[in-house]
């Protein structure tokens, strides 16, 4: 019920636009970002990288009013692009297709994401949003795996298509990042218990370890904070004799951190997810919702 409540504030544009304006909230955004702009970012990458931990940064903000905004947040990019590589930072970028356009149509966003593609260094991540976006997203992806080989995407384990969609992507020897995800969806797309998630979340981790294992050159990427699941991917990993280096773990800023310490220290990769920007609420609220457990921190905040 409480994880319900999280998702509908997510999407709620009154709190969206009152919530922020309090400092108590403000301040307990900082555990899960370093602040809202992009130099906040890079320092906070280069301050991780001092411990061994690369990062992949992501200006916050999805649906967008006019296709002029999303040619701004394309120029955003390029700027950030552009920084990291004059900053020396191990950094890598993800964006998100309604942040570059998506609903305006997928040609135009398709071409922004290549441009960013053609201008990174390393991988351009592609993530994934609400349900209705699946196919569109995955569309783009795989029209630029045939022009470009550093795009990477995101697939979400609580939606019940996920599976499917691995199946399918793999012959495309993709990098591929696995989320539980959290979008309010209904249970006939989305798995409504936590247990079916975590599930689906190790199936797909095990199969994109099995890939790698049979000769992939994909990146697999095993996103979560769950110590099971990171015990269960380093267990099936050293089942099938992968170096520690073939695969990935995903954690976001500010949590877990002993847990990226530790997994930095037993050699094994470890990359932050650092989000900024101004538009920061709605995504702020799915990240309680996968944890409502940090509403317990957020109180803290509450009483100073």
């Amino acid at each position: 019920m409480l994880r319900k409540a999280l998702l509908w504030a997510s999407t709620n544009p009154l709190l969206a636009e009152r919530l922020p304006r309090y400092g108590f909230v403000k301040r307990a955004t900082r555990r899960f970002m370093p602040g809202e702009e992009l130099e906040d970012a890079l320092g906070a990458a280069t301050q991780l990288g001092t411990s061994g931990i690369t990062t992949t940064l992501t200006q916050l903000g999805e649906n967008l009013r006019s296709e002029a905004e999303a040619d701004e947040v394309l120029d955003h990019y390029r700027r950030l692009l552009a920084a990291i590589g004059e900053n020396g930072v191990d950094a890598e970028v993800s964006v998100k297709p309604t942040q570059l356009g998506l609903d305006f149509g997928a040609s135009g966003t398709r071409e922004r994401i290549a441009t960013l593609a053609r201008s990174a260094r390393s991988t351009l991540w592609i993530d994934m949003e609400s349900s209705k976006y699946v196919d569109a997203t995955l569309e783009i992806f795989r029209s630029l795996r045939g022009e470009v080989d550093n795009v990477g995407v995101c697939l979400q384990s609580y939606l019940r298509r996920t599976e499917a969609d691995l199946e399918r992507l793999l012959p495309l020897d993709p990098s591929i990042r696995v989320v539980k995800g959290a979008y309010q969806e209904p249970d006939s797309v989305a798995f409504a218990r936590k247990s079916e998630v975590d599930r689906s979340f190790v199936r797909i981790a095990s199969r994109l370890l099995r890939a790698r294992a049979q000769g992939g050159k994909g990146r697999p990427v095993i996103a979560t904070h769950d110590p099971r699941m990171i015990a269960e991917a380093g267990r099936l990993a050293v089942e099938l004799g992968l170096a520690k280096g073939t695969y990935e773990f995903a954690l976001l800023f500010g949590i877990a951190r002993a847990e990226q310490q530790r997994l930095v220290r037993n050699g094994h990769r470890v990359r932050v997810l650092i989000s900024y920007g101004s538009a920061w609420f709605p995504w702020y609220m799915r990240r309680l919702a996968e944890r409502p457990a940090n509403l317990w921190f957020v109180a803290k905040q509450i009483v100073g």
